[in-house]
């Protein structure tokens, strides 16, 4: 498990220092939209500065390198339970590399070993697919961010918000506008229609492995996010609260099957440092390519 070992450290260092190459050009393109002289610009640039010293440095994009979310697709009959035990001393070896922040603790005492390691952390996600090789993928979910989060139940009188898209979009813009600056924006938004209370977050979070220019394959929600994307970034809240044309860089949208009795809308709010990054690993362990 040497090269496994070597390989995930190369992830998590990556995926702390380097924003991928679709939320790069994200950055650009909100860039290009502010107004000259404007604060909005000047806290674009301010990233954008931040983004090139940390790729530079090979330091952490945000001293808060927040959750440890792993997602692994690998090929039935996979050793889970070594990938897991290898995950884990990895993560611990790439904290003391100075790759992640020692910022996990125990919910109870408040005590932080400085490992980033214990329960439910890191958090591995394993998926079985049909092919013979290993797909690793890395998200480090600061907790700025994840305090912004939302879930609705529907309807919603408050917000006159039925169980239907409309319904959806009424809930999930009033998320964004009560995140206003506090989730470090410009934001991304992973959403869930459908699900349980729990599937329907993990599901959310899942939305934050596509690519801020892919295309959702169902027409309806394709519309939904992009009519959400246009609308949030009408609101003048802007790049951390401070007023713009740029409050969200992008909006994932999937949907989930749901009991009659419930209708959630489960909303995650990632910040403008959005660190994803995963790669394809040999069967050794090694890294072949990476996939952002």
């Amino acid at each position: 498990m040497g090269e496994l070992f070597e390989s995930i450290i190369e992830i998590v260092r990556r995926t702390s220092s380097e924003i991928p190459k679709d939320v790069g050009q994200g950055i650009i393109d909100a860039l290009e939209a502010e107004k000259k002289g404007t604060i909005a610009e000047s806290a674009l640039k301010i990233i954008e500065r931040n983004i090139e010293l940390a790729q530079e440095k090979s330091q952490p994009l945000c001293q808060d390198t927040g959750s440890v979310l792993f997602y692994v697709d690998c090929p039935i009959g996979y050793d889970q339970i070594s990938f897991e035990e290898t995950a884990r001393r990895a993560v611990t070896e790439a904290t003391n590399r100075g790759y992640l922040r020692q910022n996990s603790v125990d919910s109870l005492t408040g005590k932080n070993d400085g490992t980033n390691v214990g329960p439910g952390a890191p958090a591995i996600h394993f998926h079985q697919h049909q092919a013979d090789h290993v797909e690793v993928r890395m998200i480090l979910k600061g907790g700025g961010c994840e305090n912004v989060g939302a879930q609705y139940s529907l309807p919603n009188t408050q917000l006159k918000a039925n169980r239907d898209l409309e319904g959806c979009r009424k809930v999930i813009l009033d998320a964004v506008v009560q995140a206003q600056g506090k989730g470090c924006g410009p934001g991304i938004l992973g959403i869930c229609i459908g699900g349980d209370r729990a599937t329907g977050y993990e599901h959310s979070k899942i939305q934050f492995l596509r690519k801020l220019d892919d295309q959702n394959e169902n027409p309806e929600l394709a519309e939904l996010e992009e009519n959400i994307l246009t609308t949030a970034n009408k609101l003048g809240i802007g790049p951390m609260g401070f007023g713009g044309n740029t409050t969200l860089l992008g909006v994932k949208i999937c949907a989930a099957n749901r009991v009659p009795a419930s209708f959630f809308v489960s909303i995650s709010y990632m910040c403008w440092a959005f660190r994803r990054h995963g790669a394809e690993l040999e069967r050794g362990g090694k890294i072949k390519e990476w996939l952002y």
